[in-house]
């Protein structure tokens, strides 16, 4: 992956694999970045200015080539290659991650949950028995595990990161609010926080009516 490409950039990369998907299936086989943008409510020259960063892949007078240039994005957010990941926390949110996301799709396999409440252990979520938090340590040394999403309150999250860490694992999709990175910075760590987009929508949601 080219050097200097700004975050802002690379997040925006799964908005245009998820658009050329859908496109793909509609039997759409190329594609302007003018019409690209018009989908996704962008512009054509942010498009080709994110584009450009690797490569442009889009041909004067033609376009972009709808399969090709789903298939290059993949690559670059590197959904050629598969993580074997596990599940900390099987609870509501935990459930849902692991029911509704298609993670082989989008470059993990799941393959193993684990969970310290009794009445969770041995329960199955997406055809894989719960198992006890305390195997954790002995199925990731067994395993080429590398990373673990973690579905737990915040406040049992920094002695589960340190487990976690103290067996190889350095690639973390956070659910809670406490900062792995802070403690260790050689981890990559994607946060995801719910109450800060929910409360984003309420000040769009207010910052619209005032301006009605």
């Amino acid at each position: 992956m080219p050097k200097g490409v700004s975050i802002q950039v690379i997040r925006r990369l799964p908005r245009y694999y998820r658009f050329l998907t859908e496109l793909e299936a509609q039997g759409v086989d190329k594609i302007s970045s003018t019409k690209l943008a018009d989908v996704m409510s962008s512009t054509a020259s942010q498009i080709r200015q994110d584009l450009n960063c690797f490569g442009g892949f889009g041909q004067q007078g033609y376009g972009y080539s709808v399969p090709i240039l789903r298939e290059e994005i993949g690559k670059i957010l590197g959904l050629d290659h598969i993580h074997k990941t596990v599940l900390i926390g099987a609870g509501n949110l935990g459930r849902a991650i692991a029911t509704h996301l298609n993670f082989e799709n989008l470059g993990f396999r799941l393959t193993a949950i684990f969970e310290k409440d009794e009445k969770l252990i041995g329960t199955m979520l997406r055809g894989i028995r719960v198992l006890p938090d305390e195997e954790i340590e002995r199925y990731i040394t067994s395993g080429q595990v590398d990373t673990a999403v973690l579905a737990m309150p915040k406040e049992a999250v920094e002695k589960m990161a340190d487990r976690l860490y103290s067996v190889g694992i350095r690639n973390f999709w956070n659910f809670s609010h406490y900062d792995i990175s802070r403690k260790y910075d050689d981890v990559v760590v994607e946060n995801v926080h719910l109450s800060d987009s929910l409360m984003t929508l309420c000040y769009r949601i207010n910052e619209k009516k005032m301006n009605l």
